[in-house]
């Protein structure tokens, strides 16, 4: 048996790899984090590039698994595929070497602390504010970290104080461990974690800053957060 025979029928690592490996595609994959479905118009116009070469590169996402795609009249929007595929994403990133080049404007470098202040990850919470809601979960019973990420009964019944209900178990974990990639320390994810995430709007503890997955915490966020859960959290005041 030769070397390759031993690969026949294995997973394509390389081509996974190849589909992030240029920068534009993972640029669009980074914006897609926000959980929202986006033309190829708008990726174009976020990334700099032509709207031709940007339907070139959604072409390949959507092939290799990464992307879907739903059609609209003439509009065609994209989404990533799956909660697995944006904490994958989401884990490569904080793997990912930081850039050098700081950010180049005064609203460049705004844009970039509130995403690291606070800021969807799909459907759940990261930034510090999200790094900051897990840990406190955790010193107060609610996580437990001994034998894999579970929720604990305390944190189960915290959830029915807030009105969340447990989702009906799918494939799906209810919680997960997201890795940060800008405090490269885990935040909660999994279908509790997107629970929490739509009640935090929904309750009017946060909103979201212009049209960025960049989120603020509202002073009733902020009380929420001291009464529920302890945390003093700075209010964010909203960055355009």
């Amino acid at each position: 048996m030769n070397s390759h025979d031993t690969h026949v029928g294995g997973p394509d690592l390389a081509a996974l790899a190849a589909l992030l490996a240029d920068g534009t595609r993972a640029n669009f994959c980074l914006a897609l984090l926000d959980g929202r479905a986006w033309t190829a118009i708008e990726l174009a116009r976020h990334a700099g590039v032509a709207a031709s070469t940007a339907t070139g590169h959604l072409n390949l996402l959507v092939g290799g698994g990464l992307l879907t795609q739903e059609r609209q009249g003439r509009h065609r929007y994209v989404r990533l595929a799956d909660p697995d595929t944006a904490e994958l994403i989401e884990k490569l990133a904080s793997m990912a070497p930081r850039r050098a080049d700081p950010p180049r404007s005064l609203p460049a470098a705004n844009r970039s602390r509130a995403l690291a202040r606070a800021r969807t990850c799909y459907d759940h919470l990261a930034g510090a504010l999200g790094v900051a809601i897990t840990e406190a979960m955790t010193d107060r019973g609610m996580l437990d970290w001994e034998q894999g990420l579970t929720l604990t009964g305390d944190g189960t019944a915290w959830l029915a104080e807030l009105g969340i209900a447990l989702p009906p178990a799918t494939r799906r974990p209810p919680v997960r461990s997201c890795l940060d990639w800008t405090e490269r320390r885990p935040h909660l994810a999994g279908a509790v974690g997107a629970a929490l995430c739509r009640h935090a709007f929904d309750a009017g503890w946060i909103t979201r800053i212009g049209t960025s997955r960049a989120v603020a915490l509202t002073d009733a966020g902020k009380r929420a957060l001291a009464d529920r859960l302890g945390l003093a959290v700075e209010t964010q005041t909203p960055v355009k």
